[in-house]
C-alpha cells in the first residue's frame, strides 16, 4: 500500500521533473521564435568579417588562416568547386549539407542554415552541432571560388560553463530530493499522530491531547481534532449522566410501586392504608408515564421533524387554549391569570409550540402560591414575536439559573417540587424553541417570582435533518 509519505515524495519529484522538461521546451521555443534570427545575423556578420580579413591579409594559405581562428571557438568547413572538403576545428555531429546548397554558396549566395534550421522539440537549435546548422559564405582563394561554412564551437565556448551548469543542476536535484524526504517526514509525522489518535477514539478513549504545535493547516486540523475529542468526551459524559438520571428516575417509582404492591398482599392491613398505598402506586405510575412521554419527545426532537408539518399558527390563540385547559389548576389555587396578548401569526410546528406554552404555564401555576398572579404578554415586530410568562411565585436562586434548562436538573432547594416532576420539561422547551431558531431567557430571584421570555422568528428555514439552518 502506497503511504502518504511516498505519495508526497513521488508527487514532488514528478513536479520537479515535469517543471524542468517544460522549462526546456519553453526555452527552446523562445530560441526558435526570438533568438534564432539574431543568432543567424550575428554569425553571418562574423563569417563575412573572416572572409574580408582573409582577402585583405597576406595569408597565402586559407587553411593556415582558418586553423588559427579555431582557437577562438569556431568550426570551419571548406568546399571547393570540385567537391573536395576540408575541416578546421572540431568535427560536426552530422555532415548533412547537400550539393545544391554548396553550389548556391559557390555561386555567391549566402546560406542561412541557422535561421532556416528546422525546429526540434528536444534539441535546442543553438547547440545542434550539424553542418546543416551553419552559415555558408563564398570566399576566393587564388582566383578559385570556395564555399566556407561557419558555426560557433559551443563545446569550446561554453565548455566550463556547461560543466558548471551540469554540476549545479545535479547538486540542486540531490539537495532538493534530500529536503523533500526531510520535509515530507515533517509533514506526515503529525498526520501519523492524528491516525493513532483516531484509533484511540474509535476504541473509546476520548481524553486525548495532541502534542502538535504548528500554525499551518495541519496545526489547525490537530487543534480541531483535540476540540472534537474534548467534545466527544463531554458528550459521552453527558450520555452517561443522562442514562444514570433516566435509570434513577425510573428506578425510584418502580421501587415504590414494587414495595407498596408487596404491602397490599397482606390481608390484615386497614382499608384506609390500602387506599393510601393504591394512590401512591397510581401517582408513581403517572410519573413513569410522564417520564416516558418526555423521553419520547426528546428522541423525536433529536431525530428531526417532517417539514410538511410546518404551518402558520396564531400564538395568541394557543396561549388562550393553554389557559383554558389549565383552568382547573389555577382556579383551585385561586391564581389570577392576566392576558396582554394580541394576534401573532408565525410559521412552525404548532403542536410543539403548544407544548412550550403548556410547560411554561403549568410551571408558573405549580410554583405560584395561592392568590398569586400569572401574566402572559405578547409583543411583535416585523421579524419576531416575543412571549413573556411572568409569575409572582417562589422564584429561583441565581446560582441555579445557568443550569435550569439542563436535562434532569431539579432545583430542589429553591422550589418545592411535586413527585411528578422529572426535570425534563424546561430542557424540552429549550430544544423546541431552538428548533424554531428562537431563544429563551429567564429572570428570577428567590421569593420575587420568575419571568420567562421567549423570542421566536415569524418564519424559519429548517434544514434537511429537520433542524434550523445556521445563518
Amino acid at each position: 500500500m502506497r503511504t502518504l509519505y511516498v505519495r508526497i515524495m513521488m508527487t514532488t519529484m514528478m513536479i520537479m521533473i515535469m517543471s524542468a522538461l517544460i522549462s526546456f521546451i519553453v526555452a527552446n521555443t523562445y530560441y526558435h521564435h526570438f533568438l534564432k534570427q539574431e543568432n543567424d545575423e550575428k554569425i553571418t556578420e562574423i563569417a563575412k568579417n573572416v572572409v574580408e580579413i582573409y582577402e585583405e591579409s597576406d595569408f597565402t594559405d586559407i587553411g593556415d588562416y582558418l586553423s588559427t581562428l579555431t582557437v577562438l571557438g569556431y568550426q570551419f568547413y571548406l568546399v571547393d568547386q570540385r567537391g573536395n572538403s576540408e575541416l578546421f576545428g572540431a568535427s560536426f555531429r552530422k555532415y548533412n549539407i547537400d550539393h545544391g546548397t554548396v553550389e548556391s554558396v559557390l555561386a555567391g549566395n549566402t546560406y542561412h542554415g541557422i535561421r532556416d534550421n528546422p525546429r526540434k522539440l528536444f534539441v535546442t537549435g543553438f547547440f545542434d552541432n550539424e553542418l546543416l546548422n551553419t552559415i555558408g559564405i563564398p570566399v576566393e582563394r587564388n582566383g578559385e571560388k570556395l564555399a566556407l561554412f561557419v558555426r560557433p564551437n559551443t563545446v569550446q565556448q561554453f565548455g566550463e560553463m556547461r560543466i558548471f551548469l551540469a554540476v549545479s543542476i545535479v547538486v540542486m536535484l540531490v539537495v532538493s530530493f534530500l529536503f523533500i524526504v526531510i520535509s515530507t517526514s515533517f509533514i506526515v509525522r503529525p498526520i501519523k499522530k492524528l491516525t493513532e489518535a483516531t484509533k484511540k477514539i474509535a476504541a473509546g478513549n476520548y481524553h486525548l491531547k495532541l502534542d502538535v504545535h504548528r500554525r499551518d493547516e495541519i496545526g489547525r486540523l490537530a487543534n480541531h481534532f483535540s476540540k472534537m475529542s474534548q467534545s466527544l468526551a463531554e458528550t459521552e459524559q453527558s450520555r452517561q449522566e443522562f442514562v444514570s438520571n433516566v435509570s434513577h428516575e425510573i428506578q425510584s417509582p418502580l421501587t415504590s410501586i414494587q414495595g407498596f404492591s408487596q404491602a397490599l398482599r397482606e390481608h390484615d392491613i386497614p382499608e384506609d392504608m390500602r387506599q393510601h398505598y393504591l394512590s401512591i402506586i397510581e401517582k408513581e405510575s403517572k410519573r413513569l408515564s410522564s417520564l416516558s412521554k418526555q423521553l419520547l419527545t426528546l428522541s423525536f426532537l433529536n431525530k428531526g421533524l417532517d417539514d410538511e408539518a410546518i404551518q402558520p399558527f396564531d400564538i395568541a390563540k394557543q396561549l388562550r387554549e393553554v389557559v383554558s385547559s389549565t383552568e382547573y389548576q389555577w382556579r383551585q389555587k385561586e391564581i389570577t391569570i392576566e392576558l396582554d396578548i394580541s394576534s401573532s401569526t408565525v410559521t412552525g410546528y404548532p403542536q410543539l409550540m403548544e407544548l412550550v406554552w403548556m410547560n411554561l404555564v403549568t410551571n408558573a401555576i405549580r410554583y405560584t402560591d395561592s392568590q398569586g398572579i400569572i401574566t402572559l404578554t405578547t409583543k411583535q415586530n416585523q421579524t419576531t414575536v416575543i412571549v413573556t410568562v411572568e409569575d409572582t411565585g417562589i422564584g429561583i436562586s441565581k446560582e441555579h439559573l445557568p443550569h435550569l434548562f439542563e436535562r434532569f436538573y431539579k432545583v430542589d432547594k429553591a422550589r418545592t417540587r411535586t413527585d411528578n416532576s422529572t426535570g425534563l420539561g424546561l430542557a424540552i422547551v429549550k430544544e423546541i424553541i431552538e428548533l424554531h431558531e428562537g431563544t429563551i431567557m429567564v429572570e428570577s430571584e428567590r421569593g420575587e417570582g420568575t419571568i420567562f421570555q421567549v423570542t421566536i422568528p415569524k418564519v424559519f428555514s429548517p434544514s434537511q435533518d429537520g433542524h434550523p439552518v445556521d445563518r
